[in-house]
């Protein structure tokens, strides 16, 4: 009888790619954890920034480590009995396997010596599940044509926005470095003219009260429609760009980078702002324009002028323009303008605070200043007087959650507005002034100081450059004076405000 021939062709080994992809997950490890916890006194308090009951793939770790969690809560004793007890009357203990699972979990544990590290592992798998539960979602979205795109990328950078921020996990640090980075802090501060320690405004008077804006710092700078709101920031923003050689980005949600930069010719140049928009120069007016404007030639002033930007949008913006750029400061104009799109919500209110938070964590994220302007609301317009018609905290619209994120407040006052035109306390002639408020000050002193606001050309300077052709003339008897508003359309609440297109309050 013949042999039969060896069949030398090997059966191939059936692995996880040829019965379709397996979710990541760690179930030895799991098992490893609860393990540790219930046989360690105090081990739940060396993971617990770290998991949560999602954190584990297996249905029955998971009811373990809630009951565990439940305990913990409430201070009680954690082992295999008071976790059976707890898991009994939840009704779930023959769900999560059973008082002999539970038994088998500890058993399996030699050392809780390794805990945290394999806490961590367990925390990734849970990450590396949650992206890729987002992402199918996303692309089933994605086929669907009925879907707004826009919209779509809107909800996948807050949906990965949302995972990065539950992984992100800072471990305690020992005083000692922290302390020595204060030092070197302290003496690199110390080496600037005018102990200058932040992103200096250029306005002398208000640095000495911020000694410069200063890294991480949510900064809200506030007024009503009229202020100078964006005339503020665009003269800091030359001034630092300028004058000091610093990198700014600038996000404009209001007016297009064709405006903003027309408003900086204003400033830089001193043109007034219909002579720029329509072009209308004198022979003399074009050569001060081609001199001065060699000013901004150059300069490290990055704009932005997306529409109804995203806080998402911002931070992933943001993140390249200090990487790429260097940048030291941004300035978001304006913050009520801005959407957490891709999140609901159940009010503008909590949007905002949505908004206002994640800003604060993105100038601590980066390292830099972040200075947002803000609208105030109508509070002010209803009050009398110079004291009366000053900015005050509560002004702030949405004022609970920006107050509360925001590291300083500063408001914009201009008296001469109202038709105030004297300080009946000090005398001080306030025409053709504004007066920069310092409502909360986290880690300073709160204070007031002044500057000299020349509107034609929307520019803010120091308060001893005095020019007297921008001053209005005084009342006289029989007579009301108005102070210019050129270019400006009426609010709904009889305020004036700029059209965007001339005088830029």
């Amino acid at each position: 009888m013949p042999t039969p021939k060896r069949n030398n062709t090997k059966t191939p080994t059936v692995g996880p790619n040829d019965l379709g992809k397996l979710p990541p997950q760690a179930p030895e490890l799991e098992a490893s954890v609860l393990g540790a916890l219930m046989i360690e006194k105090d081990a739940y308090a060396t993971v617990a920034d770290l998991l949560r009951p999602e954190s584990f793939y297996k249905d029955q770790n998971r009811l373990v480590f809630e009951a565990i969690r439940a305990l913990a809560a409430k201070d009680e004793p954690i082992d295999v009995l008071s976790v059976a007890e707890k898991l009994k009357s939840q009704g779930t203990l023959v769900e999560a396997g059973g008082a002999l699972y539970l038994s088998e979990l500890s058993r399996k544990v030699a050392s809780t010596a390794h805990l945290r590290y394999h806490a961590q592992i367990v925390a990734q798998k849970a990450t590396a599940r949650d992206l890729i539960s987002m992402a199918a979602k996303i692309e089933e979205q994605a086929y669907d044509e009925t879907q707004d795109v826009d919209e779509l990328m809107q909800q996948a950078e807050a949906g990965i926005f949302e995972i990065s921020q539950r992984a992100q996990k800072r471990d305690v640090t020992q005083i000692d470095p922290v302390i020595e980075e204060a030092f070197a802090r302290m003496h690199k501060a110390s080496q600037n003219e005018g102990n200058i320690s932040g992103v200096p405004a250029g306005f002398h008077a208000l640095d000495k009260i911020t000694s410069g804006w200063q890294n991480s710092d949510l900064i809200i700078i506030a007024a009503r429609p009229a202020m100078g709101k964006t005339a503020f920031v665009l003269s800091m923003a030359k001034n630092i760009a300028v004058n000091y050689g610093l990198p700014v980005a600038m996000f404009s949600l209001e007016m297009s980078n064709v405006q903003l930069v027309n408003r900086l010719i204003m400033n830089v140049c001193e043109l007034e702002g219909d002579k720029i928009k329509n072009g209308k120069l004198t022979n003399a007016e074009w050569a001060q324009l081609e001199h001065k404007v060699n000013e901004l030639r150059g300069a490290q002033i990055y704009v932005d002028d997306t529409p109804s930007l995203s806080v998402f949008e911002l931070r992933s913006k943001a993140r390249k323009l200090v990487r790429e750029h260097k940048v030291r400061l941004i300035i978001i104009d304006y913050l009520q303008l801005m959407n957490a799109s891709g999140m609901n919500f159940g009010s503008r209110e909590q949007e905002i605070s949505i908004i206002s938070r994640n800003l604060k964590a993105l100038a601590k994220e980066l390292d830099i200043p972040i200075i947002a302007l803000s609208q105030l609301n109508r509070n002010v317009e209803s009050r009398t007087g110079v004291e009366g018609k000053t900015p005050q905290l509560s002004d702030l619209r949405e004022s609970g959650a920006i107050e509360q994120d925001a590291d300083m407040v500063c408001f914009i006052h201009r008296p001469e507005y109202y038709h105030l035109y004297n300080d009946e306390k000090t005398g001080k002639d306030l025409r053709g002034l504004g007066q920069i408020i310092v409502a909360k000050h986290r880690n300073g002193a709160t204070d007031s100081i002044w500057l000299r606001f020349r509107s034609k050309f929307a520019k803010f300077q120091n308060e001893d450059e005095t020019f007297d052709d921008d001053l209005p003339p005084l009342p006289t008897a029989g007579n009301v004076t108005i102070s210019s508003r050129m270019n400006q359309t009426m609010s709904p609440d009889g305020a004036t405000q700029d059209n965007g297109d001339g005088v830029p309050f």
